[in-house]
């Protein structure tokens, strides 16, 4: 029972976020998902219901260097993310984190958008 209440928390935090959010072709919506080996961002445009780009750190080589951390991927997510979306003509984007506080991987996966030169 414990988890079946807690999982109707979640779905209920991260509905209540995506209800104030919807996304535009010129400003789409980033939303970011996160499992415990990989991070998931994709940019969608909700008018037209379509993602416009996906990406995640699962094509990321892996044990390339033993001290690789999950965070320091979801930062070059961020940039590879941010370089794509040049490359279709999207500048701005509104952060979706779902149901994830706004701190580790998911403020790192911003952060690169940032860097690059993405508003968020």
């Amino acid at each position: 029972m414990r988890r079946k209440l807690l999982n109707k928390i979640r779905s209920r935090r991260a509905n209540r976020v995506r209800a104030k959010i919807t996304g535009t072709k010129e400003r789409p919506r980033l939303s970011i998902f996160k499992s415990n080996q990989y991070v998931y961002a994709q940019l969608i445009d909700d008018e037209s219901q379509k993602t416009i780009i996906s990406a995640s750190t699962r094509g990321f080589k892996k044990g390339k260097s033993k001290g690789t951390l999950k965070t320091s991927d979801a930062v070059e997510l961020g940039k590879l993310l941010a370089g794509l979306a040049k490359e279709a003509g999207i500048k701005n984007a509104i952060l979706d984190r779902g149901r994830y506080a706004y701190h580790g991987r998911v403020k790192a996966v911003s952060e690169g958008l940032k860097a690059e030169g993405i508003k968020i």
